[in-house]
């Protein structure tokens, strides 16, 4: 059984555009949709863990507001930050899932029981993941994945029935 997601942020859980405003602002785009089930399975007992490789507050306050547990931002080595929360939650690779787009997810997608790649993740990477989806990054990548972890889970018709 998946008990914890892992999470890549550009090109995964935004479209991996970065707007850079005249003050030297930075913007990235997230789903709303995605979010919205995001903070759902937190809400279920999905322990959600963000690692990635950029470091920006956007991302911080992103995490806070949807009740990810983890969030990991500057990380070269994800499989070792992984490996460090698995450990501290008593969890093996076996109760994990992660979701990437780029040639630095490689590694934590061959060593989780579900990974995922969006569908404009690049070619090398998809090669790796075990369910390609059929949304891009920031356009509905996570909630596809996250319907599909529920489902091997058996939790999405019982969610779904406490909205209709």
């Amino acid at each position: 059984m998946i008990k914890i997601i892992f999470l890549d942020i550009d090109g995964c859980m935004s479209d991996g555009a970065i707007y850079k405003g005249n003050a030297n602002e930075e913007l990235k785009r997230f789903d709303v949709k995605d979010g919205f089930l995001l903070q759902q399975c937190n809400n279920l007992g999905y322990i959600s863990a963000v690692i990635t490789g950029k470091t920006s507050q956007i991302v911080a306050n992103r995490c806070m507001e949807l009740n990810i547990k983890y969030c990991f931002q500057g990380v070269s080595d994800k499989l070792k930050i992984a490996k460090e929360i698995l450990k501290k939650e008593n969890l093996s690779f076996q109760n994990a899932a992660a979701i990437g787009d780029d040639l630095n997810d490689i590694k934590l997608l061959k060593a989780v029981k579900m990974s995922f790649a969006p569908k404009d993740a690049i070619k090398e990477t998809k090669k790796c993941a075990n369910i390609i989806l059929s949304k891009k990054g920031g356009h509905g990548a996570i909630r596809q994945m996250l319907k599909l972890i529920m489902q091997k889970n058996g939790d999405y018709q019982s969610f779904l029935a406490k909205f209709l």
